[in-house]
């Protein structure tokens, strides 16, 4: 309810059930045998004229209305609001003045009715006027506030309409609906929410408060008027709120607090998950940028000024990605693949002249298509270069990444040398693994394929990934 109701739909199901009401009311008391030409005019106008409006204001509410907020076109607003009135108008007319509800066309019950909707309208709009805002977030008032006026205009609407629409419809609509209604808000406050609190007994002293005023209502009703029906529809009625209105309200009562737990638990797990993916991402970035800057180090003890700059620049594409697109939910498959092409170079120029050192990478050459999340794949790589690579013995480090339409696929095959004892980042080398595994689960559930295979002096790595 903090949200503004889809109130457009519910003035439409509102006034379809108003009509349908008063066509099958006119349709039930009608003539049950045969028709003279007089009564079979008055039969089919009380059906035909309900039908006309119902078919006017949806036309108009759901289609006319909705197209011109849309797409501002002045001219096809007031066209087919012409064309729509002209048609009503001419229908309504001569169905009215066949039955003789009217002498000429000019049909009060029309006009009026024109009036009050565009009243709503105008009282709608000033409304919103009022209470929309940027920064407000409670519309609870502002709906309550809707649904009042909503009934208003309903009878309001009755109360002119009385040559098409039965007594009963009016008595419907301006006694027993706002009854029932106000049986059940007052079930919902002071009973069914002391039943939930475990305020049994509070909830039956007012249980029996509600009949006890009910019953005084038509006890009343009997002394005033001296009518004896008055006493026995004071009986039915108090059976019908304690046997029908109140269960089946409490039905949609606890339907409605089940849907409100489901929405809170989805929240909660929602949030859960966003943390979670930032807290791993803030793991990541900071342990991949540590082993980039010690390779960088190496590099330039060991080789010229030309080499660094180039590992330098490579770097700074790398750090520009990780600033501007690796806080984002998605990004395009070719900027990941272009941060792991750097990388890959960056650990080149470290491994550049040394025999002992295998590092292959094919890739295929067309364009990556898609959006994936960020990071998910050099994790992966990173892995292979710091547990596969070792200067004084046989290594090797052997990538394939294949785009595909819908997915992408990406294989790491190193050699391992085991890290010593006393390696300060021994501990921490599966933060990035244990980080990524936990980050396909959150956001790839049954979309992702990953595969770790290790022995003794190889690991292998396959992922496949069904983009989004």
């Amino acid at each position: 309810m903090k949200k503004i109701l889809p109130f457009r739909h519910i003035e439409w199901w509102v006034v379809t059930f108003l009509f349908i009401a008063i066509i099958l009311s006119n349709i039930i008391n009608g003539p049950n045998f045969r028709l003279n030409n007089e009564q079979g005019v008055i039969y089919f106008a009380k059906i035909f004229i309900p039908l006309i409006f119902m078919g006017s204001f949806y036309l108009f509410h759901l289609r006319i209305l909705p197209n011109y907020q849309k797409d501002k076109g002045k001219a096809k607003l007031i066209i087919y609001t012409i064309l729509l009135f002209f048609g009503s108008f001419i229908s309504i007319g001569a169905f009215s003045v066949s039955a003789g509800f009217t002498n000429d066309f000019l049909m009060p019950f029309y006009f009026n009715s024109l009036a009050i909707y565009a009243g709503y309208c105008v009282i709608i709009y000033t409304l919103n006027q009022i209470f929309i805002t940027k920064d407000e977030k409670d519309f609870r008032l502002y709906n309550f506030i809707r649904f009042i006026l909503i009934y208003i205009f309903v009878v309001i609407f009755l109360l002119q309409f009385q040559q098409i629409a039965e007594e009963v419809i009016a008595f419907l609509f301006v006694v027993i609906l706002p009854a029932i209604i106000a049986v059940m808000t007052y079930n919902f406050f002071l009973i069914y929410s002391y039943k939930k609190q475990g305020r049994k007994s509070e909830a039956l002293a007012f249980s029996i408060l509600l009949q006890f005023l009910v019953a005084v209502i038509f006890i009343t009703i009997y002394f005033e008027s001296n009518a004896l029906e008055a006493l026995i529809i004071g009986v039915i009625v108090i059976f019908c709120i304690m046997v029908i209105i109140i269960p089946v309200s409490n039905i949609f009562f606890r339907k409605y607090d089940n849907y409100l737990g489901q929405l809170n638990t989805l929240s909660v797990k929602v949030d859960q998950g966003t943390a979670n993916l930032a807290f791993l991402r803030s793991q990541i970035n900071p342990h991949f940028l540590f082993n980039v800057l010690n390779t960088l180090y190496g590099t330039a003890l060991q080789e010229n000024a030309d080499k660094t700059s180039e590992g330098i620049q490579k770097l700074g594409d790398m750090m520009r990605f990780m600033l501007h697109e690796n806080n984002q939910e998605k990004i395009p498959v070719v900027r990941e693949k272009e941060y792991l092409v750097n990388y890959v170079d960056l650990q080149n120029l470290r491994v550049k002249d040394q025999e002992n050192v295998e590092i292959s990478f094919h890739r295929n050459e067309d364009a990556c298509t898609g959006e994936i999340a960020p990071m998910l794949l050099i994790p992966f790589v990173e892995n292979a270069f710091k547990h596969g690579i070792s200067l004084q013995k046989k290594s090797w480090v052997k990538i394939s990444l294949r785009c595909l339409d819908g997915s992408v696929h990406l294989d790491v095959n190193n050699s391992i040398h085991r890290s010593a004892e006393q390696d300060p980042e021994k501990k921490a080398s599966g933060i990035g693994l244990e980080n990524v595994r936990q980050r396909l689960t959150l956001m790839y559930p049954d979309k992702h394929e990953l595969i770790i295979r290790e022995n003794e002096s190889e690991y292998f790595v396959h992922l496949s990934v069904k983009l989004l």
